[in-house]
C-alpha cells in the first residue's frame, strides 16, 4: 500500500480551505425562523396575522411572503402616528440586522395574510414561503409550516421586545 506524506504547508492550506468552505456555508444559511404561528379565524374572516422571530447570522431583509391559503401576504407594521394606530406594508421589506433577533408579533411587525381562501382553525398548518435578500442582493426562499392558534391567542410566554 502506498504511503502519502504531506508537508506542514499542505496541511495548513487544506485546513484553511476547509475553514473557508465552512464559513461560506454558514453565510449561505437562510435566517432562522422560531416562535412561528398564525392567528386562527372565524367563518367569513378574510384576513389574519402570522407571527415569528427571525435571526440572520450575516444580515438580510425579508422581502416577500407567499402562501397558497391567501391571495395576498405582506410584511406589515402597526405603529402609533400621533394619536392613531396605523397599519401598513413595510416598504422594501423588513431589515434583519446581523445577529439580532427581529420579532414579528401582535401590535408590531407581522405578516398580514389577506383574501384568505378558507377559515383557519387551531391545529391547522399554514405553509409560508419567506423570501430573503442578503447584502449581496441574492434572493433565497425558505418554506416553513406555521401552526394555527386559536383566535384569542397571543404571543407565547412573556411579552416580546423588538
Amino acid at each position: 500500500m502506498p504511503s502519502f506524506k504531506t508537508s506542514p504547508f499542505t496541511t495548513r492550506v487544506a485546513l484553511a480551505l476547509g475553514l473557508l468552505a465552512a464559513s461560506a456555508a454558514a453565510l449561505a444559511e437562510p435566517p432562522a425562523v422560531t416562535e412561528l404561528w398564525v392567528r386562527g379565524t372565524v367563518a367569513q374572516q378574510k384576513a389574519t396575522g402570522a407571527f415569528m422571530q427571525l435571526r440572520s447570522a450575516q444580515g438580510s431583509r425579508l422581502v416577500g411572503v407567499a402562501t397558497p391559503l391567501a391571495g395576498v401576504a405582506e410584511v406589515h407594521e402597526m405603529k402609533m402616528v400621533g394619536d392613531v394606530m396605523k397599519m401598513g406594508e413595510v416598504p422594501g421589506g423588513l431589515d434583519l440586522p446581523a445577529g439580532i433577533t427581529v420579532k414579528l408579533q401582535p401590535g408590531g411587525f407581522h405578516v398580514m395574510l389577506m383574501d384568505l381562501k378558507q377559515p383557519l382553525k387551531a391545529g391547522d398548518q399554514v405553509p409560508l414561503t419567506l423570501t430573503f435578500k442578503n447584502a449581496d442582493g441574492k434572493s433565497e426562499q425558505l418554506t416553513v409550516q406555521a401552526p394555527v392558534r386559536a383566535l384569542g391567542a397571543s404571543a407565547p410566554g412573556p411579552a416580546l421586545e423588538h
